[in-house]
Protein backbone atom coordinates (compact mmCIF):
# COMPACT_ATOMS: atom_id res chain seq x y z
CA UNK A 1 0.00 0.00 0.00
CA UNK A 2 1.25 3.48 -0.83
CA UNK A 3 2.70 5.41 2.13
CA UNK A 4 0.10 8.17 1.75
CA UNK A 5 -2.70 5.58 1.76
CA UNK A 6 -1.34 3.94 4.90
CA UNK A 7 -1.14 7.34 6.56
CA UNK A 8 -4.69 8.23 5.43
CA UNK A 9 -6.05 4.95 6.84
CA UNK A 10 -4.26 5.55 10.14
CA UNK A 11 -5.45 9.14 10.20
CA UNK A 12 -9.04 8.00 9.83
CA UNK A 13 -8.59 5.52 12.68
CA UNK A 14 -7.33 8.37 14.83
CA UNK A 15 -10.21 10.64 13.82
CA UNK A 16 -12.74 7.92 14.64
CA UNK A 17 -11.19 7.46 18.08
CA UNK A 18 -11.07 11.23 18.63
CA UNK A 19 -14.79 11.43 17.79
CA UNK A 20 -15.58 8.60 20.23
CA UNK A 21 -13.61 10.21 23.04
CA UNK A 22 -15.09 13.64 22.35
CA UNK A 23 -18.62 12.21 22.57
CA UNK A 24 -17.72 10.38 25.78
CA UNK A 25 -16.20 13.49 27.38
CA UNK A 26 -19.33 15.46 26.44
CA UNK A 27 -21.66 12.71 27.70
CA UNK A 28 -20.08 12.23 31.13
CA UNK A 29 -21.24 15.59 32.60
CA UNK A 30 -24.75 14.86 31.29
CA UNK A 31 -24.67 11.46 32.97
CA UNK A 32 -23.59 13.03 36.25
CA UNK A 33 -26.31 15.67 35.93
CA UNK A 34 -28.91 12.94 35.39
CA UNK A 35 -27.92 10.90 38.45
CA UNK A 36 -27.71 14.07 40.55
CA UNK A 37 -31.17 15.06 39.31
CA UNK A 38 -32.48 11.63 40.31
CA UNK A 39 -30.79 11.95 43.71
CA UNK A 40 -32.31 15.41 44.16
CA UNK A 41 -35.77 14.03 43.35
CA UNK A 42 -35.34 11.32 45.98
CA UNK A 43 -34.12 13.94 48.49
CA UNK A 44 -37.21 16.09 47.84
CA UNK A 45 -39.46 13.03 48.24
CA UNK A 46 -37.82 12.26 51.59
CA UNK A 47 -38.25 15.86 52.71
CA UNK A 48 -41.91 15.76 51.67
CA UNK A 49 -42.46 12.54 53.66
CA UNK A 50 -40.69 14.06 56.67
CA UNK A 51 -42.87 17.18 56.41
CA UNK A 52 -45.99 15.02 56.14
CA UNK A 53 -44.92 12.98 59.17
CA UNK A 54 -44.22 16.16 61.17
CA UNK A 55 -47.61 17.59 60.20
CA UNK A 56 -49.24 14.31 61.21
CA UNK A 57 -47.57 14.41 64.61
CA UNK A 58 -48.56 18.05 65.11
CA UNK A 59 -52.19 17.26 64.29
CA UNK A 60 -52.20 14.38 66.74
CA UNK A 61 -50.70 16.57 69.45
CA UNK A 62 -53.23 19.31 68.72
CA UNK A 63 -56.13 16.84 68.90
CA UNK A 64 -54.79 15.36 72.14
CA UNK A 65 -54.74 18.90 73.53
CA UNK A 66 -58.34 19.45 72.39
CA UNK A 67 -59.37 16.22 74.13
CA UNK A 68 -57.80 17.43 77.37
CA UNK A 69 -59.66 20.74 77.05
CA UNK A 70 -62.96 18.94 76.48
CA UNK A 71 -62.31 16.61 79.41
CA UNK A 72 -61.63 19.59 81.65
CA UNK A 73 -64.87 21.18 80.47
CA UNK A 74 -66.80 17.98 81.27
CA UNK A 75 -65.26 17.89 84.74
CA UNK A 76 -66.36 21.48 85.39
CA UNK A 77 -69.82 20.88 83.92
CA UNK A 78 -70.35 17.86 86.16
CA UNK A 79 -69.43 19.94 89.20
CA UNK A 80 -71.90 22.59 88.06
CA UNK A 81 -74.61 19.97 87.50
CA UNK A 82 -74.50 19.18 91.19
CA UNK A 83 -75.55 22.76 91.86
CA UNK A 84 -78.35 22.79 89.26
CA UNK A 85 -81.60 24.01 90.81
CA UNK A 86 -83.96 23.16 87.99
CA UNK A 87 -84.37 20.39 85.46
CA UNK A 88 -83.75 22.87 82.66
CA UNK A 89 -80.37 23.77 84.10
CA UNK A 90 -79.55 20.12 84.58
CA UNK A 91 -80.51 19.29 80.97
CA UNK A 92 -78.48 22.25 79.70
CA UNK A 93 -75.40 21.02 81.53
CA UNK A 94 -76.01 17.48 80.19
CA UNK A 95 -76.34 18.86 76.67
CA UNK A 96 -72.96 20.60 77.01
CA UNK A 97 -71.42 17.40 78.37
CA UNK A 98 -72.81 15.39 75.44
CA UNK A 99 -71.38 17.92 73.02
CA UNK A 100 -67.97 17.67 74.68
CA UNK A 101 -68.16 13.85 74.53
CA UNK A 102 -68.96 14.09 70.81
CA UNK A 103 -65.96 16.35 70.22
CA UNK A 104 -63.75 13.95 72.17
CA UNK A 105 -64.91 10.96 70.08
CA UNK A 106 -64.39 12.96 66.89
CA UNK A 107 -60.87 13.87 67.96
CA UNK A 108 -60.11 10.28 69.03
CA UNK A 109 -61.35 8.94 65.69
CA UNK A 110 -59.17 11.41 63.83
CA UNK A 111 -56.17 10.49 65.98
CA UNK A 112 -56.67 6.84 65.05
CA UNK A 113 -56.79 7.83 61.37
CA UNK A 114 -53.61 9.89 61.75
CA UNK A 115 -51.87 7.01 63.51
CA UNK A 116 -52.78 4.76 60.60
CA UNK A 117 -51.43 7.34 58.16
CA UNK A 118 -48.23 7.85 60.15
CA UNK A 119 -47.16 4.18 60.06
CA UNK A 120 -46.43 4.03 56.31
CA UNK A 121 -44.92 7.52 56.47
CA UNK A 122 -42.51 6.43 59.19
CA UNK A 123 -41.58 3.32 57.20
CA UNK A 124 -41.06 5.40 54.06
CA UNK A 125 -38.89 7.92 55.87
CA UNK A 126 -36.69 5.25 57.49
CA UNK A 127 -36.32 3.30 54.23
CA UNK A 128 -35.65 6.48 52.22
CA UNK A 129 -32.98 7.64 54.70
CA UNK A 130 -31.11 4.35 54.33
CA UNK A 131 -31.56 4.28 50.55
CA UNK A 132 -30.55 7.92 50.14
CA UNK A 133 -27.37 7.41 52.14
CA UNK A 134 -26.41 4.50 49.87
CA UNK A 135 -27.40 6.43 46.76
CA UNK A 136 -25.30 9.44 47.78
CA UNK A 137 -22.29 7.19 48.23
CA UNK A 138 -22.94 5.61 44.82
CA UNK A 139 -23.28 9.01 43.17
CA UNK A 140 -20.00 10.17 44.67
CA UNK A 141 -18.33 6.99 43.41
CA UNK A 142 -19.73 7.53 39.91
CA UNK A 143 -18.67 11.18 39.95
CA UNK A 144 -15.14 10.21 40.92
CA UNK A 145 -15.07 7.54 38.20
CA UNK A 146 -16.35 10.10 35.69
CA UNK A 147 -13.63 12.56 36.69
CA UNK A 148 -10.97 9.87 36.31
CA UNK A 149 -12.45 8.72 33.00
CA UNK A 150 -12.54 12.29 31.71
CA UNK A 151 -8.94 12.88 32.74
CA UNK A 152 -7.92 9.67 30.95
CA UNK A 153 -9.89 10.61 27.85
CA UNK A 154 -8.36 14.08 27.79
CA UNK A 155 -4.87 12.60 28.05
CA UNK A 156 -5.58 10.17 25.21
CA UNK A 157 -7.07 12.99 23.12
CA UNK A 158 -3.92 15.02 23.56
CA UNK A 159 -1.81 12.09 22.40
CA UNK A 160 -4.08 11.43 19.43
CA UNK A 161 -3.99 15.07 18.40
CA UNK A 162 -0.21 14.96 18.52
CA UNK A 163 -0.21 11.76 16.43
CA UNK A 164 -2.63 13.34 13.98
CA UNK A 165 -0.44 16.40 13.57
CA UNK A 166 2.64 14.23 13.02
CA UNK A 167 0.89 12.03 10.44
CA UNK A 168 -0.54 15.06 8.66
CA UNK A 169 2.94 16.52 8.31
CA UNK A 170 4.13 13.29 6.67
CA UNK A 171 1.34 13.11 4.09
CA UNK A 172 1.38 14.64 0.65
CA UNK A 173 -0.24 18.10 1.15
CA UNK A 174 -2.71 17.50 -1.69
CA UNK A 175 -3.78 14.14 -0.26
CA UNK A 176 -4.08 15.68 3.20
CA UNK A 177 -6.19 18.54 1.86
CA UNK A 178 -8.45 16.09 0.04
CA UNK A 179 -8.76 13.98 3.16
CA UNK A 180 -9.85 16.96 5.27
CA UNK A 181 -12.28 18.23 2.65
CA UNK A 182 -13.98 14.84 2.16
CA UNK A 183 -14.03 14.14 5.91
CA UNK A 184 -16.08 17.29 6.47
CA UNK A 185 -18.44 16.46 3.61
CA UNK A 186 -18.88 12.75 4.43
CA UNK A 187 -19.56 12.76 8.17
CA UNK A 188 -16.00 11.99 9.17
CA UNK A 189 -15.36 9.12 6.74
CA UNK A 190 -12.82 10.14 4.12
CA UNK A 191 -11.24 6.75 3.40
CA UNK A 192 -13.02 3.65 2.11
CA UNK A 193 -12.00 0.16 1.11
CA UNK A 194 -12.88 -1.15 -2.34
CA UNK A 195 -14.59 -4.51 -1.90
CA UNK A 196 -15.91 -6.69 -4.74
CA UNK A 197 -15.51 -3.84 -7.20
CA UNK A 198 -17.52 -1.38 -5.08
CA UNK A 199 -16.81 1.49 -2.76
CA UNK A 200 -17.63 0.09 0.68
CA UNK A 201 -19.12 3.41 1.79
CA UNK A 202 -21.30 4.66 -1.08
CA UNK A 203 -21.75 1.14 -2.56
CA UNK A 204 -21.31 2.41 -6.10
CA UNK A 205 -19.65 0.04 -8.59
CA UNK A 206 -16.21 1.04 -9.78
CA UNK A 207 -15.33 1.05 -13.47
CA UNK A 208 -13.38 -2.05 -14.38
CA UNK A 209 -10.32 -0.12 -15.56
CA UNK A 210 -10.51 2.12 -12.48
CA UNK A 211 -10.60 -0.97 -10.23
CA UNK A 212 -7.66 -2.52 -12.04
CA UNK A 213 -5.65 0.70 -11.63
CA UNK A 214 -6.56 0.77 -7.93
CA UNK A 215 -5.28 -2.77 -7.49
CA UNK A 216 -1.93 -1.80 -8.99
CA UNK A 217 -1.50 0.65 -6.08
CA UNK A 218 0.56 3.14 -8.08
CA UNK A 219 -1.22 6.35 -7.06
CA UNK A 220 -3.77 7.65 -4.59
CA UNK A 221 -7.21 7.26 -6.15
CA UNK A 222 -10.60 8.66 -5.23
CA UNK A 223 -14.09 7.19 -5.59
CA UNK A 224 -15.68 8.75 -8.65
CA UNK A 225 -19.03 8.83 -6.84
CA UNK A 226 -18.37 10.00 -3.26
CA UNK A 227 -14.79 11.34 -3.64
CA UNK A 228 -13.47 9.25 -0.76
CA UNK A 229 -9.87 8.05 -0.83
CA UNK A 230 -9.99 4.41 -1.92
CA UNK A 231 -7.68 1.56 -1.02
CA UNK A 232 -7.64 -2.10 -1.94
CA UNK A 233 -6.68 -4.98 0.33
CA UNK A 234 -5.71 -8.01 -1.77
CA UNK A 235 -7.00 -11.33 -0.40
CA UNK A 236 -4.55 -13.15 1.85
CA UNK A 237 -2.77 -16.05 0.20
CA UNK A 238 -2.62 -19.54 1.66
CA UNK A 239 1.05 -19.02 2.42
CA UNK A 240 0.36 -15.72 4.20
CA UNK A 241 -2.29 -17.32 6.41
CA UNK A 242 -0.59 -20.63 7.22
CA UNK A 243 3.06 -19.85 6.67
CA UNK A 244 3.25 -22.90 4.40
CA UNK A 245 3.39 -23.29 0.66
CA UNK A 246 0.09 -24.02 -1.01
CA UNK A 247 -0.39 -27.76 -1.79
CA UNK A 248 0.35 -28.75 -5.37
CA UNK A 249 -2.68 -29.34 -7.53
CA UNK A 250 -3.40 -33.01 -8.32
CA UNK A 251 -3.07 -34.05 -11.94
Amino acid sequence: MLPDLKLAVRLQEIDHRVAELTREVAALPKHIAEIEKKLDAHQRKLEADRAALTANQKDRKRLEGEIQVQQQKISKLKDQMLEAKTNEQYRAFQHEIDYCDTEIRRAEDRILELMGESEPLERNVKAAEVSLKQEKAQVETEKQQARERTAGDQKELEQLQADRKRIGSQMNPKVMASYERVRKLRRGIAVAEAVDGRCSQCQMSLRLQFFQDLKRDEQVMYCESCSRILYYNPPASFEDVTGEAAPAARS
